[in-house]
């Protein structure tokens, strides 16, 4: 049977993701960065979000794609640079996601829907919006807070969670408190969520 343009999309969207050198270690083995955290995004949307359109899914799995193109470090590094160094990843991520969408066929309103959404144009004012910043906390949440918070002092760490826990919804809020955290973390948690 011919894979449909959606599992052509994401297809496409992994073998680019595919080609990150950057590496993450799961169990012992080395995966290409972006590819692991765009499954992970996958996963975590259709834990969250069992119906989720089609062009959510796709928005959700090229949410990163190809971040390793623009390193950090070409901005300042201060807040301005990370914001803008934020938005143009955001663009770029948007415009490789277009170009495979319009290659496999789909039509320029639905291209515009996708690329609003990882671009983040509508948030707070649409509801996929919402639920694809949802799942990016819980992602974070869920496969790298443990990690952040290890490298870091409490009081930077409460902060992220401070900022992270203002852009979820009371859904997303829900699904978090049900993550299973080391009991410092958890602690760190709560004490965010009281501050």
């Amino acid at each position: 049977m011919k894979p449909t343009r959606f599992e052509t999309a994401i297809a496409l969207i992994d073998k680019k993701n595919s080609e990150d050198v950057n590496t993450y270690q799961v169990g012992g083995m080395n995966y290409p960065k972006e590819l692991l955290y765009s499954q992970r995004m996958t996963r975590k949307l259709l834990q969250f979000e069992p119906n989720a359109s089609k062009a959510l899914q796709i928005a959700a799995r090229a949410q990163h794609i190809c971040r390793w193109q623009i390193a950090r470090d070409e901005y300042p590094m201060d807040r301005v640079g990370y914001l803008k160094w934020r938005e143009t990843l955001k663009k770029m991520h948007a415009e490789i996601t277009s170009e495979i969408l319009t290659k496999v066929g789909y039509d320029a309103q639905y291209i515009e829907r996708v690329s609003q959404l990882i671009t983040k144009k509508l948030i707070k004012k649409n509801e996929e919006s919402q639920t694809l910043e949802d799942t990016v906390c819980l992602v974070f949440l869920d496969y790298y807070f443990d990690e952040f918070a290890a490298k870091h002092d409490d009081e930077k760490v409460i902060d992220i969670l401070q900022k992270t826990w203002k852009k979820m919804s009371e859904k997303g809020h829900e699904a978090a408190l049900k993550l299973s955290f080391s009991n410092k973390n958890l602690q760190l948690v709560k004490k965010a969520i009281q501050g």
